[in-house]
Order: C-alpha cells, then sequence, then structure tokens
C-alpha cells in the first residue's frame, strides 16, 4: 500500500506555488502581462503554464509547509520579489508617459484628456498616444519574451530559500520611484525647447504688434507647432524609448539582486 506523508506533500506542493507566487507577482504589475484589458482567466492560464514550465528548471525549493508562519513569509517575499520585477517595467512607460503629459501641457492639450483604463484616472490624450507607441514598441522588440527571460534568470539571483531578504533592496525599490519625472523630462526635453521657441516668437512678435491679440492667434499656433513638432521628432524617440525599455529589464534584475540575503 501506497503511503504519503505530510511533509511529501508540503515538498511536492512547494515545488510549484513559491514560483507561481512569484509568478503571479510579476502579473499584478507588469504593463503588458498584467495589462486590465486581459481577461483574468487568461492571466491565470499563463501564470500556470509559466509555472508549469519554469518549475522544472529551479533548484528544490525548501519544503515549508504553506500555512506555517514560514510559510506566509517565503510566500509573502516571492510575490513581492515578482512585483518589484514588473514594477520597473511600470517605471519605465511611466516615465515615458509623463514625457507626453509635460509635452501636451506645454502645447496646450492639458485639458484634452480621455479615461486611461490601464490606471483608472483621467490622462491626457498625448501621454495616452505616447504610451501606447512605446507598448507597440516594447512588443516590436520582444519585450514581453525579455521580461520572461528576466523572471527565469530571478530564480538563479534570488533562489526560493527561507532566509530574508535584504534591506537595501527595499530601500532601492522606493529611490526608483523618482526616475519617472527625470526620465520623462530629459525625454520630451527636444519638444520643450521648440516649443520654448515658438513662445519666445510669439513674445516677440506681440511685443512688436501690440494690437495682436495673442489669446487668439497664440493658442492656434502653439497648438500647430506642437503638433508639427512631435511629428518630426517622433521618428527620433524610438532609439531612446528602445533603449529604456532594454535598460529596465536590466533594471528590474539589479533590483531583484539587492534583496539577497547579505553573506
Amino acid at each position: 500500500m501506497i503511503s504519503i506523508t505530510s511533509s511529501q506533500l508540503d515538498a511536492w506542493f512547494a515545488l510549484f506555488i513559491w514560483p507561481f507566487l512569484r509568478i503571479l507577482g510579476l502579473m499584478l504589475s507588469e504593463p503588458l502581462l498584467g495589462h486590465r484589458a486581459l481577461p483574468r482567466q487568461i492571466k491565470m492560464g499563463l501564470a500556470l503554464l509559466l509555472t508549469f514550465t519554469i518549475a522544472p528548471l529551479l533548484e528544490v525549493p525548501p519544503s515549508v509547509s504553506f500555512t506555517s508562519a514560514q510559510g506566509i513569509v517565503i510566500a509573502a517575499q516571492q510575490l513581492f520579489i515578482g512585483f518589484a520585477l514588473g514594477f520597473s517595467m511600470r517605471l519605465v512607460l511611466s516615465s515615458i508617459e509623463m514625457s507626453g503629459h509635460v509635452t501636451g501641457l506645454t502645447m496646450g492639450l492639458g485639458f484634452a484628456v480621455f479615461f486611461d483604463p490601464q490606471n483608472s484616472a483621467q490622462s491626457p490624450v498625448l501621454a495616452q498616444f505616447i504610451g501606447i507607441f512605446a507598448m507597440l514598441v516594447f512588443l516590436a522588440m520582444n519585450g514581453h519574451l525579455m521580461v520572461i527571460s528576466a523572471l527565469v534568470q530571478s530564480f538563479q539571483i534570488v533562489p526560493i530559500s527561507t532566509e530574508s531578504l535584504h534591506l537595501s533592496g527595499f530601500k532601492a525599490f522606493a529611490e526608483t520611484g523618482g526616475q519617472i519625472f527625470m526620465v520623462g523630462l530629459m525625454l520630451s526635453m527636444p519638444m520643450l525647447a521648440a516649443l520654448l521657441i515658438a513662445n519666445i516668437a510669439m513674445g516677440i512678435l506681440t511685443r512688436a504688434a501690440p494690437q495682436l491679440n495673442l489669446f487668439a492667434v497664440g493658442f492656434p499656433l502653439t497648438l500647430g507647432a506642437g503638433f508639427v513638432v512631435l511629428l518630426m521628432a517622433l521618428p527620433y524617440l524610438l532609439p531612446p524609448i528602445t533603449r529604456l525599455l532594454e535598460e529596465g529589464v536590466l533594471h528590474g534584475l539589479k533590483l531583484i539582486g539587492l534583496f539577497r540575503a547579505a553573506g
């Protein structure tokens, strides 16, 4: 008669539940795999498919009961590691959308907002346009495969264990949020410079001809100049956006490496 002990059940269960939780954490924060437009059934099926594909390649995890206090800690760690990896890609796309926010406000499109289903908030139309453009670039460069590859590498960088995560990883995780504004401003700087030149030219024109109605003429000119500058700058945005997306995946792996316990 075959007898199965509870420790054997915990060992078999741990082979799949810990990788599944890390993959599920990635699904919660990654902008493409965790997009709101994807049904939950597809996300869960994809997470299970990745789990059954990746789990046999990993080292044998510790056979800890999932219902124990130590098992709950390990589950929280795996969820957070996966969330941190996806959060790095979320930051890159948010910084790219930030450039659209700044450009739209400068050219006078700050009032043109649509509902953004991804963030469940109102977002300027130009920011959504640049965000969709970045998402298409991400798909064209097989970014989803790069994220899955980084997920597999994360199990080698921070294997599943009972050791606690290092505090330097949490500090770096909190500091990465400030990169949104810096990268967004740097990406929108050429368009902002061109719009600034257009505004200075209109100011000189208004000074030379005081009878000219600045509000009636300046707004259409600024709006038209913004669209022209955006049309000219869009092909040149492809290389920096591609580099930012690649660096986002590498930054996620570096962030994961900081969670490795000291020693």
